[in-house]
C-alpha cells in the first residue's frame, strides 16, 4: 500500500502539546515549552487510515510525525539547527516506509522552503503550498459570494504578499479583482512584485507596508510568517471578509470578540475522500484536513512520488495541476470555519446585518 507522512509541530504551544501530552501541556508554561522543545526528539503521533480515491478506489495510509520546535523557537535558533531537527523528523518517515513526506506549518517556510530538507532526505518532499494557494483563493471567492461582494468590483488585500504563498495568491487575484493591495514589510520586494504583476494584471495595484490600508479592502487574504497576530479589530472595514491562511494566525482573537460585523474564515479546510481516521485530534472535525496535508495525500493517491512543491517559486501551472489531481481523487473545499468553529448561515446573516448597521451609523 502506498503511503505518506506529514510533519506537524506545536503552533499554539500549550494547546498543541496538550493534545498529545495532556500533563505537560497543563504543567509547562509557553516559555518552558519553547525552551524544552530545543532538546526534545521527534515524536511519532499516529497512523492515518481510510483515505480512498473516489476516482480509482485506491487506498493509502499515512502517519503524523511531530517536529518538537515551536514557531518562536524556529525563528530564534540558527537556520542550520532547525534544518537538522526537521531532517531528523523526516528520517522517522523514511523508517516508517513513507513514499512521500509533507511539511506542515513553519517546517514548510523556514529557510529555503523545503529545498535543503528535500536534498537531505531519500523520501520525496512537498510543502503543500500549491494546493494551499488554490484553496485559499477559492475560499475568498466563496466567502465573497455569501457576503454579496462582487470580486470584479472589490478591493482585495493580500497580507504577506511577497511570501511564497502570498505572491501566487496575489497573481491569481490580480486577474479577478478591481483593485489589489499588496501588503508586506519590505517595500523593495513589494515594488518588484507590483511591477511583475503589472505585466498581466487587470487590477489596479497598490503597495503598502502598513496594516492601516486594510480599512480600504472588502476582501483580505492573509498569509504571513509572523509568530504573533498582525491584524487587529481597528484595521477592518464593516462587512469585510478575512481569510486567514497563516499558522500561527495572523488575525487577532480580538477581531472575533469585538467585531461581529466581520467574517473571519480559516483558509484551506478540505474534505478528505474515504472513511479517514487520523487517530489524532489536530483541531479539525472528523474527515477534514488542511490543504497542505491534502496535497501530500493527493500526490500519494496519484502515485506522484517526487519533490513536488519545494522552494520559494511556486508556478501557476503547478497550482492548477495539483488542483486537478486533488479534485480527481475527491478532495473538496469544505465549509467555512472561524477560530476552529463552524461558521453557520445564521452567523453569516448576522455579520451582514451588523455590517449594514455599522455603515448606517
Amino acid at each position: 500500500m502506498d503511503s505518506f507522512a506529514f510533519i506537524i509541530h506545536p503552533v499554539d504551544p500549550k494547546r498543541d502539546v496538550s493534545r498529545k501530552f495532556p500533563f505537560l501541556g497543563r504543567t509547562l508554561s509557553e516559555k518552558q515549552i519553547d525552551f524544552f522543545s530545543t532538546f526534545f526528539p521527534p515524536v511519532y503521533i499516529s497512523e492515518i487510515n481510510g483515505i480512498t480515491s473516489k476516482a480509482t478506489g485506491k487506498e493509502i495510509k499515512g502517519w503524523f510525525i511531530a517536529c518538537p520546535f515551536t514557531p518562536r523557537r524556529m525563528m530564534e535558533l540558527r537556520e542550520q539547527r532547525v534544518y537538522r531537527k526537521i531532517i531528523q523528523t523526516g528520517r522517522v518517515a523514511e523508517k516508517l516506509g513513507a513514499n512521500i513526506l509533507g511539511l506542515g506549518a513553519f517546517t514548510s517556510v523556514v529557510g529555503d522552503s523545503g529545498v535543503t530538507i528535500a536534498n537531505a532526505l531519500d523520501v520525496p518532499v512537498t510543502t503543500g503550498d500549491s494546493y494551499t494557494v488554490a484553496l485559499a483563493v477559492q475560499a475568498i471567492r466563496d466567502a465573497a459570494k455569501v457576503m454579496d461582494i462582487k470580486m470584479q468590483d472589490a478591493t482585495v488585500a493580500v497580507v504577506g504578499a511577497t511570501g511564497t504563498i502570498g505572491r501566487v495568491c496575489a497573481e491569481l487575484l490580480a486577474g479577478e479583482a478591481a483593485r489589489v493591495l499588496l501588503v508586506a514589510r519590505d517595500e523593495k520586494k513589494l515594488e518588484v512584485l507590483r511591477d511583475r504583476l503589472k505585466l498581466h494584471a487587470r487590477s489596479e495595484l497598490q503597495i503598502s507596508t502598513s496594516m492601516d490600508v486594510l480599512s480600504e479592502a472588502k476582501l483580505i487574504l492573509t498569509v504571513t510568517s509572523a509568530v504573533h497576530d498582525v491584524i487587529k479589530p481597528e484595521h477592518l472595514l464593516p462587512g469585510s471578509v478575512v481569510c486567514d491562511v497563516a499558522r500561527p494566525r495572523d488575525v487577532s482573537a480580538m477581531v472575533a470578540a469585538v467585531r461581529d460585523d466581520i467574517l473571519v474564515i480559516d483558509g484551506g479546510m478540505v474534505d478528505v475522500p474515504g472513511p479517514v481516521d487520523f487517530h489524532f485530534n489536530f483541531g479539525f472535525p472528523e474527515g477534514k484536513a488542511y490543504a497542505c496535508m491534502a496535497e501530500t495525500m493527493a500526490l500519494a493517491l496519484e502515485g506522484r512520488f517526487e519533490d513536488y512543491t519545494v522552494g520559494k517559486d511556486i508556478t501557476l501551472a503547478r497550482v492548477q495541476e495539483i488542483t486537478t489531481i486533488a479534485e480527481k481523487h475527491g478532495f473538496r473545499l469544505s465549509g467555512f470555519r472561524s477560530f476552529e468553529k463552524e461558521v453557520t448561515e445564521a452567523q453569516i446573516e448576522t455579520v451582514k446585518r451588523n455590517a449594514r448597521k455599522m455603515r448606517r451609523a
